[in-house]
């Protein structure tokens, strides 16, 4: 992560200093949302639509969250479709089905993460309407899970869920580009459900269902072996970990608390690794995100590693939702 970024995301998550100077644009910039918000008419796609995302730029554990609620959603009896922008991604046509032999520059890290841990439909697009006709018109699905796309208004959502960083919060409160939020504050008292990542402050002003991310096994990039994460904490040992997301400290955190002695590697959110990248110059592990692992599989070194996590959400957070399911149903 570049020290422009590092010093954009203090100022996002503390005290704006200088970026106050972009007030005047952030006024603009919030005229601009609520019009779209008003203005664009919402088409439906064929199949119920539940949206997974946030107001604020950033990690909020979106992806894991969707895996969590695809997962119950095949439980259920649905034939579940996921769609995603496809950030970075570079398809030589739209909608692009996303497989788990689909290459991270074609579908993008985030849908190649969710299409091989879940081997549903995935299908990218920057029209998410399209991407999701498609998924149901082509591939039959029923229900359709939106990774992100909140403020994507012309796809029709039956049930929006939001994603909200338990410390980070709303950072300054700030619309871009003066602060982090994508949408005022008060967006949030609008959506039908939201989970919170990770301990909540307490003044994070909203309230939501408890959401905590837990991953015990470590996985070679090339053999797939797993070993213990617990193991590896028992003995402290030195690790070199990497992570391309968008809150990378909660990745590094996550190490620690398990014991693991962390040397950090912080890159931008979607960052396109070089081999270079990868190499540390001493004998140490390498330890990445799963959603890293996605790209790095081709380039990484012998002794690199991920950790896949998974959502934990409370049963209270499906008993809701699946209330909600019974008007679809």
């Amino acid at each position: 992560m570049s020290s422009l970024e590092q010093r954009i995301n203090a100022a996002w998550y503390g005290r704006p200093g200088l970026l106050n100077l972009l007030l005047p644009l952030e006024g603009l910039f919030r005229v601009v949302a609520a019009l779209r918000r008003r203005h664009i008419v919402p088409q439906p796609c064929g199949a119920p639509v539940i949206v997974v995302g946030n107001i604020a730029v950033g990690g909020s554990g979106k992806t894991p969250a969707v895996v969590a609620i695809v997962e119950f959603l095949q439980q259920r009896g649905f034939r579940p479709g996921v769609v995603s922008r496809g950030y970075g991604a570079k398809p030589d046509h739209y909608p692009y089905l996303v497989t788990a032999d689909s290459p991270a520059d074609e579908g993008g890290d985030e849908p190649c993460l969710i299409a091989r841990r879940l081997g549903v439909p995935v299908a990218i697009d920057p029209d998410r309407v399209a991407a999701a006709t498609f998924l149901v018109e082509e591939l039959s699905c029923d229900v359709i899970v939106s990774d992100d796309g909140l403020q994507h208004y012309r796809l029709a959502r039956n049930v929006e869920v939001l994603l909200v960083d338990g410390q980070r919060g709303f950072g300054n409160g700030h619309c871009l580009p003066v602060g982090p939020l994508r949408e005022p504050v008060a967006r949030a008292s609008t959506v039908d459900m939201t989970l919170i990542n990770g301990v909540a402050r307490a003044d994070l002003g909203v309230q939501g269902f408890a959401m905590t991310l837990a991953g015990t096994q470590l996985v070679n990039l090339h053999t797939g072996v797993a070993q213990s994460l617990t193991e590896w904490g028992a003995v402290g040992k030195p690790v070199h970990a990497l992570a391309g997301i968008g809150h990378p400290p909660r990745f590094f955190q996550l190490l620690r608390d398990q014991g693991l002695e962390v040397s950090e590697h912080a890159f931008g959110d979607h960052y396109p690794y070089t081999a270079d990248d990868l190499r540390f110059g001493d004998n140490q592990p390498l330890v990445m995100t799963e959603k890293d692992a996605v790209k790095c599989r081709g380039i990484a070194p012998k002794d690199a590693w991920y950790l896949p996590v998974s959502a934990q959400l409370p049963e209270s957070f499906y008993r809701e939702l699946a209330v909600r399911l019974q008007r679809f149903e």
